[in-house]
């Protein structure tokens, strides 16, 4: 891959760890960085000052950059923003949102922007807020997802036409030789979040780890279409929601379904029949529970074997 990707962030490895909710805090964020990747925390599942402490106590771990994924239609999004710059974070991802509303301000304060877009069109709408580069997301990927369902296949090269700015590709990215595939398609760097929701740093709930451990193919779903979409383990939750959804359920009486706390009660609290569990597509590939650094190690090791293969053909 070319090393836009490995300057923009100052890493080792283009490789970033997504900021996924109730799965990243600081534990696995400091231990991709320390592996030579780009950990995040996920500040979508946590108050202002409790991402304070996520921030110091990551940098207390790790001497590496290391950034803050930051979901833009959630709340307190301005008191999240203002501990971010006052305690120093230099990379942000921005994501579920328009990139315009906080870029300018993260720019001016001397912080690198990311933003996660699910089409190519809000690719040239990132680029024309000022963001660093994009994230082009594919519908493989785990918890809120586009509405287009475009796939990484297909978004990465429109993506790829349609900005010059760095580009990271996310979604079914769960091994090297899907980075290989990625840079293939013009892609820069990877976002991986499904593999490292499983890993022993992640601060997802045990039950849930090992629900990942050997999931089939088509055990996920994207569901939820009329809300905001979402993929998830099909479970007795997912059966309520698809029972609901088609005896034509109004969007209100969904979120009353829904109630609050669904994600926190799943991935954190480990109920795998009542919360909602969201992983990605590439959670397939999952056979056991391992380190960050292992995961990424494998990843890179990979990537390098099957392009020396291919060059060898």
């Amino acid at each position: 891959m070319s090393d836009s990707i490995k300057k923009l962030f100052n890493i080792e490895h283009p490789i970033i760890q997504a900021g996924m909710v109730w799965c990243s805090g600081w534990r696995l964020a400091s231990a991709v960085s320390n592996a030579g990747g780009l950990g995040l925390l996920g500040a979508g599942s946590m108050h202002p000052e409790v991402l304070r402490d996520h921030i110091r106590k990551c940098k207390a771990a790790t001497p590496k950059p290391f950034g803050v994924n930051v979901p833009l239609l959630y709340p307190e999004m301005e008191a999240i923003l203002k501990i971010i710059v006052e305690e120093g974070v230099g990379i942000v991802f921005t994501s579920a949102g328009n990139p315009a509303t906080w870029t300018g301000y993260l720019k001016d304060h001397g912080v690198t922007v990311a933003h996660v877009v699910s089409s190519s069109k809000f690719a040239i709408k990132s680029a024309q807020a000022g963001v660093d580069a994009v994230v082009a997301e594919g519908f493989e990927a785990g918890g809120h997802n586009g509405r287009e369902e475009t796939t990484t296949l297909c978004l990465l090269p429109l993506v790829r036409d349609a900005v010059t700015l760095p580009l990271i590709a996310a979604g079914g990215i769960g091994s090297g030789r899907a980075m290989l595939a990625a840079e293939a398609l013009g892609a820069d760097g990877v976002q991986i979040g499904t593999l490292f929701a499983a890993s022993k740093e992640s601060s997802a709930h045990e039950n849930f780890k090992n629900r990942l451990v050997g999931l089939k193919e088509g055990e996920t779903i994207l569901t939820l279409k009329n809300l905001t979409p979402v993929r998830l383990i099909k479970n007795k939750f997912y059966q309520l929601v698809a029972e609901a959804e088609m005896k034509g359920a109004s969007p209100v009486e969904i979120k009353q379904l829904l109630g609050r706390g669904r994600a926190k009660e799943g991935i954190f609290e480990g109920d795998l029949d009542h919360g909602e569990l969201e992983i990605g597509q590439a959670a397939s590939y999952i056979k056991e529970i391992k380190s960050a650094a292992q995961i990424l190690e494998e990843v890179v090791r990979e990537y390098e074997e099957a392009k020396r293969k291919l060059l060898e053909r």
